[in-house]
């Protein structure tokens, strides 16, 4: 063991005041250069990454002409007679240098980790950046800047050739552990050698170790809660129903849109007004719904257009107004729900709640929330131990705590089975009853949007091809991708004939109709499960008919029609018929052919 211990003490001095400053630095660089969206991205990285990649004594030489006498910063500290070159201070800045793109690059990713959904969420319910940082950010971040701390502190006490460069070696004065060790192998005092060596080792291994340990008692931890969370809800379940009467603070009104959104793959250019009663974007993968929802809540910019919620303008291309997410009064549930994984139930709900409350009426109202969504006892858990049932009920709390304007609902039930699923479109139905509010309701589900909503829009390709009651538009889709949306299988071209017939090209035959139409008529459908099966062939639009194949549900069959004749193949066939099960037993051993009506007044008629 040496004598003079100094090099240890030197070595911690300089290290951790070099460890103090990189975190504040690499956590601050990290987080600015996540959102930064400005020229030189790259060249600003490279440089925040050069010290990583250089050599340390090409580092402590730039250093040295930084610092030094005829140096910038040397220049102006000469003026206070005061010098950086060495001293245990250049040590410090040589070792804050080098270790700072170890902190830097760790910290950002841990930020890019963060689920961009639960930043958005945080905004739309009046959150500012700062609060994001310290609430969400930073707190989800936190194990990925620990261990980028002690990285960087692992760097900064075995820094070597900068230190050299810029502080020397200097015994009792800049002689840090690293040049302890190479200056006592020179000397060839190899017992003084290997304790440092061992001594560096020891420190450094320790505290990788520590948080490596730190970590996996935090995954043990959440593991075991999630999974006690899990045998409680085996014994309770996770059903109830959900009663929600929000207090209003504003007075009714209504939504208008007319923005349109320039995109590489198409643009959105869409038209809408609407009012207290759901309205339900139904479209395909791609047709733009969830791009409108972003846009209304301020996550995404418009290329140009307007929008204004009940009087207030959110959006004007024209007179430059874009209000941010936080001032937009407007609930946003994506389809993950987005819950701060860090904060427990009655944090999440109590997040989007006015500040200037005090702490007993946030303690109500969350109590509150938590019985109207059947969630008594759970406002301590985190979202982890919760049930997806439960979670969205959770999501749903929050939206609506924070008294929004307008409830935008982007496929809440896309993450759910089945059973859970079809219960929590029940209580959704009931809560937006009570609702006083705005909805816009997203998804592909034609059969879920029929139940929620009583109006639709229906998008394809970022344009509005239907608006109307959700009966005007499944009784008379627009268009035929408009029919097939909603869930219409057969289709035919369409010659006019007269004003009540015309002939249905792709199956054959000529229909008679009750409805007048017009030379403008294109296409002719009808829906698989309005096909009536009949003995009296002498009736209007009845044609004979042999089965090509047959496809079964649990409940149902999908017969597949040849019309006229029997089909050549799998393939060769007109129409799709659907017939529940108990009907299909009383009609299969029937002998062939078999009639098919196509009632007039079940005729869909499309220009």
């Amino acid at each position: 063991m040496p004598l003079d211990l100094s090099p240890l003490w030197i070595s911690l001095k300089t290290s951790l005041l070099a460890t103090f400053i990189t975190f504040f630095l690499g956590i601050a660089a990290a987080y600015w250069m996540l959102g930064y969206r400005g020229k030189g991205k790259s060249l600003i990285e490279g440089i925040f990454i050069a010290p990583l990649i250089l050599p340390p004594t090409v580092v402590g030489f730039l250093l040295l002409l930084f610092f030094g006498k005829n140096g910038p910063v040397g220049k102006l500290m000469q003026t206070f007679d005061f010098s950086i070159v060495f001293t245990w201070y250049g040590a410090a800045i040589a070792a804050t240098v080098v270790s700072f793109p170890l902190m830097y690059k760790t910290a950002l990713g841990a930020f890019e980790q963060i689920d961009g959904n639960l930043l958005r969420v945080a905004r739309t319910l009046g959150a500012t950046e700062t609060t994001i940082f310290w609430r969400i950010s930073l707190p989800l971040a936190l194990p990925g800047i620990v261990a980028a701390t002690m990285l960087a502190f692992a760097r900064a006490l075995g820094e070597f050739g900068a230190t050299l460069m810029l502080a020397g070696n200097i015994p009792g004065q800049t002689q840090t552990i690293p040049m302890a060790i190479y200056f006592a192998v020179e000397a060839g005092a190899m017992n003084e050698a290997w304790f440092w060596a061992i001594a560096i080792m020891v420190i450094s291994l320790s505290g990788i170790i520590a948080v490596n340990f730190w970590q996996e008692l935090r995954e043990k931890k959440e593991a075991g809660s999630g999974g006690q969370a899990c045998r409680e809800r085996s014994r309770t379940g996770a059903g109830g129903e959900i009663f929600y009467s929000p207090q209003s603070s504003f007075e009714s009104g209504g939504l208008l849109v007319n923005i349109e959104k320039i995109l590489p793959s198409f643009d959105l250019k869409v038209a809408f007004t609407t009012d207290e009663q759901p309205l339900g974007l139904l479209g395909g993968s791609g047709a733009g719904k969830s791009m409108i929802l972003r846009c209304l809540a301020g996550i995404e910019t418009p290329s140009s257009g307007r929008i204004v919620l009940n009087g207030r303008v959110l959006f004007d291309s024209e007179q430059g107004i874009n209000l941010p997410s936080r001032d937009r009064r407007i609930g946003f549930l994506v389809q993950n729900y987005a819950l701060f994984p860090h904060l427990s139930v009655a944090q999440n709900i109590a997040f989007g709640l006015p500040k200037k409350l005090s702490a007993g009426s946030i303690r109500v109202q969350v109590e509150e929330q938590l019985i109207a969504m059947q969630l008594q006892g759970l406002g301590d858990r985190y979202p982890h131990q919760l049930s997806g049932g439960q979670q969205q009920r959770v999501a749903l709390a929050r939206a609506l705590a924070s008294q929004p304007e307008a409830l935008l609902l982007d496929e809440p039930f896309s993450a759910l089975d089945t059973h859970l699923r079809s219960q929590l479109e029940q209580q959704m139905t009931e809560t937006l009853a009570d609702y006083q509010g705005v909805t816009l309701f997203v998804t592909h589900n034609m059969e879920e949007a029929y139940r929620i909503c009583p109006n639709l829009l229906v998008l394809e390709h970022g344009r509005a091809v239907h608006h109307g009651s959700k009966y005007d538009i499944f009784q008379h889709p627009a268009t035929v991708s408009v029919a097939q949306l909603t869930g219409c299988k057969n289709f035919s071209r369409a010659i006019f004939q007269s004003s009540q017939q015309v002939e249905a090209i792709d199956w054959g035959c000529t229909l008679q109709l009750i409805e007048p139409v017009t030379s403008e008529l294109s296409h002719i459908g009808i829906r698989a499960h309005q096909f009536i099966f009949t003995n009296d062939s002498s009736q209007e639009n009845t044609f004979p008919c042999w089965i090509v194949r047959t496809s079964e549900t649990p409940h149902r069959m999908t017969l597949f029609l040849k019309l006229h004749s029997a089909g050549k193949n799998s393939q060769d066939y007109h129409l799709q018929a659907e017939v529940f099960k108990e009907k299909w037993v009383t009609m299969k051993d029937q002998p062939f052919p078999w009639y098919v009506r196509l009632d007039p007044l079940r005729l869909i008629l499309m220009e």
